[in-house]
């Protein structure tokens, strides 16, 4: 049968990968490892073991798996986030980041390595794994102390470093080159790219899962978002980027919207399944033998990982003003190598121009870094003390001045009232020189699928052609307005900063604020000429449509303002209003307690678990084990400090407060799963029957609220029909009388039940 081949092979991949990645789990590894293991076991290197064939099939499932994978990655990461991290650990990010690039490349010039190879190295070390950094941080309840969440908001702004090396990297291959030009050029166009995507993206994904979520069921929205994934994907990859880029963007996107924990659960186990097989996909690419012969090489790699990557980050972390000991603990934390070392070897392999060997290297530095990361961790306290002790005494005065000359620094950038004005209508201007940007970077690729939709000749000769460049002009004018806005309003505030004070001042004014437009204005020209479409009938176009834009600009500048402005609140809607939903790794009351051995860890509660359905005060936690429960997030939604009449379902998140040991024993007492039987549910089942009230009835004359059918009987009474009287949803004033025919809701044994006891005679009447 055809394709049967294909579902074979995704059986033994699936089972091997399952099995193997349970083993891992249970001696405390990544289960990540275990994909790869199960890779390495069923693939073509390891015979007589190659049980899969149909490898182009697999290979496309790993693409799914790819598109799954930075989408999740995605969703943990938003605007807002981005925003309550602040400069300084963006900035701290991007250092890092750059120190770790840097020592890789120098380490690759002096042991003779190629260029490219020390190249691709370096990109697979810039960046740590957010999935086994969480783990660890959970394990050695860190997770809520200073230095773990700053870790964990580090690791996560790596992804984006790692996206953007991706698409470098991708570039490069295709220009099989490195030229500085080239890679500028590059980063220009992503940035372009990227932000046409998320400003249409914020524009109408939110507004399209709201009317999802009101029109469509649920089936039909996670049909939807799954269109909109994969199209977000094919979208990325038209305009020459990677698969994952899209993927990561929309994921973005998203988590921006109330719709979030929704389409995570809705996900995760598509996700979970085809990350799998990317992972496993790649392990079947990894010859064993490279793995052992590399054995030296991996341990050096390894070493120098942890090395590089704590200094760098420490380093960082210290320049934008943490202190010491915080920082080289972070340092410390952010050590193991994960997936997107993985997806850049795959990428360098793939086009040839790293050899075989980064495969096997990726896997054993993950590995090597993966294990070295919960000791690192668990004696990151001791390791910085030591440190700290032994630097020298010159060093410990120069921080002492940096930090403290940081500090008067970010006082007098608060006092600055000409950054305060200015601040926002520079990001603005960046923003939207972005954003039209991309629009007409990519107009004739957008062109193109019109044209191919309508036709050349649509409504008249050229059609398509005229009224998408008249309509693309229309559509840039209003950021092209909004720009200009800004930059008068700007001109206007530095001149009279600029000449206030002086002599002249009143005249002089208005030549520095004309003098700010000019130079302005040229740089505004240059930068179009540069972005406009060069090729074809475009340019000639765009420049035809010139005169609708003045006739537009004359008729319409208004409405142009008002359009521009509505948007700009959207955008702002959705970026800036402040999330209601407070997760648990943002709990407020969370402070570091190293003294007093106090730890803050959560656990999450399987579906089966035996705690499932009892409240806080039934589990008896604090009496058994001496932690207790200080917050639980259920679907997103934070309850703080919750009542002990407090009920636990599956999937809570539950915060638990106590010492190691007793968080130890707490978790493993929420999460255990025994497998008994569970009472089936019977909401299916729930029906109505119409019973009727005969005269022997001991319900006869008696009140609803004296015979509490509910309590008794598990059966709620819906409405009484008597003579032509109806009384639907009655009290529990309302008596029943002999010949009343009573609507009652409950399951059939309920309803079978009570009316056997309907129907009883009462005995001696």
């Amino acid at each position: 049968m055809q394709g049967i081949q294909f579902i074979q092979d995704l059986a033994v991949i699936l089972v091997v990968a399952g099995v193997v990645g349970w083993l891992c789990q249970r001696m405390g590894l990544s289960v990540v490892v275990g994909f790869l293991a199960a890779g390495m076991m069923v693939g073509p290197y390891t015979p007589p073991f190659s049980l899969v064939t149909d490898l182009p099939r697999i290979e496309t499932a790993a693409q799914v798996g790819l598109v799954f994978l930075m989408f999740g990655i995605g969703l943990r990461l938003s605007l807002r986030k981005l925003r309550r991290m602040g400069p300084s650990l963006l900035l701290a990010t991007f250092m890092g980041a750059v120190g770790v690039y840097y020592l890789t490349r120098l380490m690759g010039t002096a042991t003779g390595w190629d260029p490219t190879e020390s190249l691709f190295l370096a990109a697979m070390l810039v960046t740590s794994s957010s999935a086994i950094i969480s783990k660890v941080l959970q394990e050695t309840g860190t997770s809520h102390e200073p230095h773990g969440q700053m870790a964990m908001t580090i690791t996560v702004m790596e992804d984006i470093v790692a996206v953007v090396m991706l698409t470098l990297l991708g570039s490069i291959v295709q220009l099989t080159g490195e030229s500085p030009a080239g890679i500028g050029r590059t980063l220009g166009m992503m940035g372009a790219f990227v932000a046409l995507a998320v400003v249409g993206g914020l524009l109408l994904f939110p507004w399209l899962l709201k009317r999802m979520s009101i029109a469509a069921d649920e089936e039909l929205q996670t049909l939807g978002i799954a269109a909109l994934l994969f199209s977000m994907a094919i979208i990325a990859h038209q305009a020459g980027y990677s698969l994952a880029l899209g993927a990561f963007l929309l994921g973005t996107i998203v988590a921006e919207t109330p719709h979030r924990h929704q389409v995570e659960r809705t996900f995760e186990g598509m996700r979970d399944v085809f990350s799998a097989v990317f992972f496993v996909a790649i392990g079947m690419q990894i010859d064993v033998r490279q793995v052992w012969e590399s054995a030296g090489l991996i341990i050096a790699v390894s070493a120098f990982a942890l090395v590089a990557r704590s200094l760098s980050c420490s380093l960082a972390l210290v320049l934008v003003g943490k202190p010491a000991r915080e920082a080289l603990r972070t340092g410390l934390m952010l050590t193991p190598i994960g997936e997107f070392a993985f997806i850049i070897a795959q990428l360098g392999v793939t086009a040839a121009v790293v050899p075989k060997k980064f495969y096997a290297m990726a896997v054993g530095v993950s590995l090597l870094t993966t294990l070295a990361a919960p000791l690192l961790t668990r004696y990151s306290g001791p390791i910085t003390t030591l440190l700290l002790a032994r630097q020298p005494r010159w060093m410990e005065d120069w921080l002492g001045y940096y930090h403290g000359w940081l500090e008067r620094l970010q006082v007098q950038q608060k006092r600055n009232l000409l950054w305060q004005l200015s601040r926002k209508r520079l990001i603005q201007i960046g923003v939207e020189i972005l954003f039209v940007s991309g629009l007409l970077v990519f107009s004739e690729q957008m062109f193109a699928v019109v044209e191919e939709w309508l036709g050349r000749d649509w409504l008249f000769p050229y059609g398509p052609q005229v009224l998408f460049w008249a309509g693309l002009t229309l559509v840039v004018l209003a950021p092209l307005m909004a720009i200009w806005r800004n930059i008068s309003a700007l001109s206007l505030l530095y001149a009279q900063v600029a000449t206030t004070g002086l002599a002249h001042a009143a005249r002089l004014a208005p030549v520095v604020e004309t003098s700010i437009k000019l130079v302005a204005g040229a740089a505004l020209f240059f930068w179009l000429t540069a972005v406009l479409p060069a090729e074809g009938t475009a340019r000639w176009l765009l420049l035809g449509s010139a005169v609708v834009a003045v006739i537009a600009l004359i008729l319409l500048r208004h409405k142009l303002i008002y359009w521009h402005s509505q948007l700009e609140v959207e955008l702002h809607s959705v970026i800036e209003t402040p999330s209601e939903q407070m997760t648990a790794t943002t709990a407020p009351w969370l402070q570091s307690h190293e003294d007093w051995n106090l730890q803050v860890v959560d656990c999450m509660l399987p579906y089966l678990a035996d705690s499932q359905g009892r409240s806080i005060a039934e589990l008896q936690l604090r009496s058994r084990f001496g932690c207790t429960v200080v917050g639980i997030e259920r679907q997103g939604f934070m309850i703080p400090l919750p009542p002990p009449q407090a009920v636990l379902y599956p999937r809570d998140r539950v915060l638990l407060m106590g010492t190691t040991e007793q968080i130890r024993a707490g978790r493993e007492f929420l999460g255990a799963v025994s497998g008994a039987s569970q009472a089936d549910s019977v909401f299916e089942e729930v029906c109505m029957v119409a019973l009727a009230v005969p005269a022997w009835s001991r319900a006869a004359g008696r009140t609803l609220a004296e015979l509490s059918p509910a309590r008794d009987h598990g059966v709620q009474i819906a409405g009484i029909h008597r003579g032509t009287q109806r009384i639907l949803n009655p009290g529990g004033q309302e008596s029943l009388q002999p010949g009343d025919e009573v609507l009652a809701l409950g399951t059939p044994v309920q309803i079978r039940d009570f009316k056997a006891w309907l129907r009883e005679e009462v005995a001696g009447a």
